[in-house]
């Protein structure tokens, strides 16, 4: 007994059903449709211009010309040179980014609170680590003073310079008096973290850098520095992991090596110390070009030149 054909029906079903949709098509497009509305030219006269060619006064532009027109800014024209400085920018602005600037205040100030804490570990050398840290947040401040662009603590800048300047000189030594006017420069640094800011009083109008920093200190600074560059820089994963560790040591020292050579300091006027000092800050340029560029080459390079340009100056001056 042959199985019987199931799939007659369904084909005949579905035939019938394309029968009634091409039918229903057909009617649908032997509907009568209103015709369309005529408009006589004076009806429309002064509202549409009679061709494309009426619209357009002058000369028509070409289409290179529209192009242009229409074109972004190609990036501001790339403000940035070359060298990786940013155009139209103070002389610090090109050095050091405001993150760098934060950040290390807050850094240096979070250590500065450890070590002024008690008296006696005060006495017992940390007022040499006050005096350290004290010298770096008055430079700090001192640029900002300087800074072109947006950073924190504009307002009270030019205040924390002279209070915090005034008494890292003053930590010569461990006496009650000078760890008392240390734990003040901690309250007024709490203070200018937390929002509130320092108590008005009058400032010097500009940066007197011999009365701000010493040599000695900063030169102890950047030898910290440039640990810390080497540490951040040992391989290409260690860059690309936390890129913020190397930009920040790099930019540092980029100003300690001008800071190092400013009108007040020793040696500024020596023409050797100053080639050693441009050297380092060049260098130092150099690791954030590389960041730039994502290439661990050249900031290898430009870390082994920034610690070069170190040992030579410290041959020659200490």
């Amino acid at each position: 007994m042959k199985p019987r054909n199931r799939t007659l029906p369904a084909a005949i079903l579905l035939s019938g059903s394309m029968l009634f949709s091409a039918h229903a098509y057909l009617a649908w497009g032997e509907e009568k449709r209103a015709p369309a509305p005529k408009f006589s030219a004076d009806a429309t006269q002064g509202i549409f211009f009679d061709s494309v060619g009426d619209a357009i006064r002058g000369e028509r532009p070409t289409l290179q010309e529209l192009r242009k027109k229409i074109a972004p800014p190609a990036a501001a024209a790339s403000t940035t040179p070359e060298d990786g400085s940013k155009a139209n920018a103070g002389p610090w602005d090109k050095l050091i980014s405001p993150t760098s600037i934060e950040d290390e205040i807050k850094r240096v100030k979070l250590h500065y609170d450890s070590v002024v804490t008690q008296p006696g570990p005060f006495k017992s050398g940390g007022y040499q680590d006050a005096r350290l840290d004290l010298m770096v947040m008055s430079s700090l401040f001192a640029i900002i003073t300087e800074y072109q662009g947006d950073v924190r603590w504009k307002d009270d800048a030019a205040i924390a310079r002279d209070l915090l300047g005034r008494t890292a000189f003053n930590c010569n030594a461990g006496t009650n008096q000078v760890f008392n006017e240390a734990r003040a420069r901690k309250d007024d640094l709490q203070d200018l973290m937390s929002g509130t800011g320092l108590r008005s009083g009058k400032a010097e109008e500009s940066n007197d850098w011999a009365s701000i920093a010493d040599r000695a200190p900063l030169m102890e600074y950047a030898e910290i520095l440039k640990e810390q560059l080497r540490t951040a820089t040992n391989s290409a994963d260690d860059v690309k992991a936390e890129p913020s560790d190397v930009r920040r040591p790099a930019e540092l020292l980029a100003i300690i090596g001008r800071i190092l050579v400013a009108e007040g300091m020793d040696d500024a006027d020596d023409d050797d110390y100053v080639a050693f000092s441009n050297a380092m800050t060049k260098a130092a340029q150099g690791v954030t070009r590389g960041l730039e560029l994502d290439d661990y080459n050249v900031i290898s390079q430009a870390v082994g030149a920034v610690t070069q340009s170190c040992d030579d100056c410290h041959g020659q001056y200490r």
